[in-house]
């Protein structure tokens, strides 16, 4: 019987039991799958579905794939996909009105039920964004009811990070590699000689009535010993860093340094590392009627701050250069989001240099701001 907090060993063969649990458990499988050359998140049924003996080499401003020498189901990082993609959607039909022949008006809402996500292979780095998320999204007076409705169902199996990306910091914001509270499952994946086995610890009631379902056994020390060890290894490989003390001080008593305008030379403003980013939660609302004016549409869709049109307002864009584009992205990111929600807005999961159309790396802007900080 799994029990919270309780370590257990699950083999690779029986791993297509603890999906099926899942399953049956009601939920709807999103997990890690191969699309289009890259690692992305989608449906999944069985385990052949995720990525295996796969891993990805990463960058700034560089993504490929290539073959591990194993049979690994999780021996990747992170790719351009957040799960933000499920609980907070790039586009949602917010209501619905009509108008029939007589000049009524209906109006409908379009909160529909949605099905009760299992993520299955969230990163540490990814729990702590969708509980960033969480704050944002329904920490505050006006929760989003969309998100909550798909939050609230929600059950995530996390998966420790065996493998350092080339573009990962999470140690530098302590979000990772190990995953933290948040989860209702973790697993570690270990490959020991011939031997495929993931270790086990529920973290919730409906975590642990799930890995009940699945055969497996109480974790020896030697293999806990093996798991941390691998997750260790991911910890010291990891691409980049941070230096994140004071990061909120530094970033306001520098706001004219001259890096903005460095940066801003080669920042194209094309949004790619807020369309990646797994915390970024900006917005625009849209309005549509059809052509005889009796149906009209509210639509929600993602937005971001390196848009001209985000800070419009009557007589023009309030930051119309990529200087104070890019500089209101990295010091809301790293500075006034702490401000607004009691934590930096970044999880080090570094997505947005990896995405990056030309390359600019968010731990290197802020090492040469540090190294010629102004007085």
């Amino acid at each position: 019987m799994a029990v919270e907090g309780v370590a257990t060993t699950i083999e690779r063969g029986a791993f297509d039991g603890l999906l099926t649990a899942i399953a049956r458990s009601g939920y709807e499988l999103i997990g890690p799958t191969i699309r289009d050359g890259a690692i992305v998140y989608d449906e999944i049924a069985t385990s052949a579905d995720l990525p295996i003996g796969w891993t990805d080499e990463q960058d700034g401003g560089s993504y490929r794939l290539r073959r591990r020498d194993d049979e690994a189901l999780f021996g990747y990082a992170v790719g351009p996909q957040s799960w933000k993609r499920f609980l907070h959607p790039p586009e949602v039909t917010l209501w619905r009105a009509s108008r029939d022949g007589d000049g009524a008006m209906a109006i409908e809402s379009c909160e529909d039920g949605k099905p009760s996500y299992a993520f299955v292979g969230v990163r540490s780095c990814e729990l702590h964004a969708i509980a960033i998320q969480d704050r944002v999204m329904v920490g505050g007076e006006h929760p989003d009811p969309f998100y909550a409705a798909r939050r609230d169902g929600a059950l995530l199996v996390a998966v420790n990070c065996t493998v350092g990306g080339g573009t990962c910091f999470c140690v530098s914001m302590g979000t990772g590699p190990r995953a933290g509270p948040g989860f209702d499952i973790a697993l570690t994946e270990v490959i020991d000689g011939g031997r495929h086995y993931f270790l086990c610890e529920a973290g919730s009631e409906p975590g642990a009535a799930i890995l009940a379902a699945v055969e497996q056994a109480p974790a020896r020390a030697a293999e806990a010993a093996a798991a941390t060890a691998a997750i260790a290894v991911a910890a010291r490989h990891q691409g980049r860093s941070m230096e994140a003390d004071g990061i909120r001080e530094l970033l306001y008593d520098n706001y004219e340094h001259p890096r903005w305008d460095e940066v801003s030379e080669r920042c194209l403003t094309c949004g790619n590392c807020t369309m990646v980013c797994p915390t970024c939660f900006c917005t625009t609302v849209e309005d549509s009627t059809d052509l005889a004016g009796a149906e009209a549409d509210r639509t929600r869709r993602w937005d971001s701050c390196f848009t001209m049109d985000f800070s419009y307002v009557h007589g023009g864009s309030v930051r119309a250069s990529a200087r104070s584009r890019y500089r209101q992205w990295m010091t809301h990111k790293l500075a006034t989001w702490i401000d607004q929600f009691g934590t930096s807005g970044c999880v080090g999961c570094g997505r947005c240099i990896t995405w990056c159309p030309v390359a600019i790396d968010i731990t290197e802007e802020v090492a040469a701001i540090r190294a010629d900080a102004i007085d």
